[in-house]
């Protein structure tokens, strides 16, 4: 059965914030900031992704968080993973089916693919009237 939080929303978010500039390393408080995520649930989220091998942390005044590789290769199926358990299919049922299609699907998309439809939903056609 699948099982995600808004745990994995919000870290796509969070990481997706940080593919936008990736050799910069971005506190915690800003990407909560801009994301609009509460900051402290962000910290745990970040510490997870960390260990996961997900994040690289910097410490100092210019410190923050980079992505650890580059976004194209971060699978939101990597993310929800981590942070949600795994999303297995049991049985032999239309649940199952389910499951595996969604695998499949977060298997695919990268955090460089949420950037790119981000891009692309900020950068729609202008209507001028």
């Amino acid at each position: 059965m699948i099982s995600i939080t808004t745990k994995s929303p919000y870290a796509v978010a969070a990481l997706t914030e940080l593919a936008r500039s990736p050799d910069q390393p971005i506190p915690v408080g800003e990407i909560a900031r801009r994301r609009e995520i509460p900051a402290q649930f962000l910290e745990q989220l970040v510490a997870t992704l960390r260990r996961g091998g997900v994040l690289r942390s910097q410490r100092g005044v210019k410190g923050g968080y980079t992505l650890a590789r580059a976004a194209d290769e971060i699978t939101v199926l990597e993310v929800v993973e981590l942070l949600d358990g795994p999303l297995a299919a049991e049985g032999d049922d239309v649940f199952a089916d389910s499951t595996t299609a969604a695998r499949a699907v977060l298997a695919a998309t990268t955090i460089a693919d949420c950037l790119a439809r981000e891009q692309e939903a900020a950068g729609g056609p202008m209507y001028y009237i």
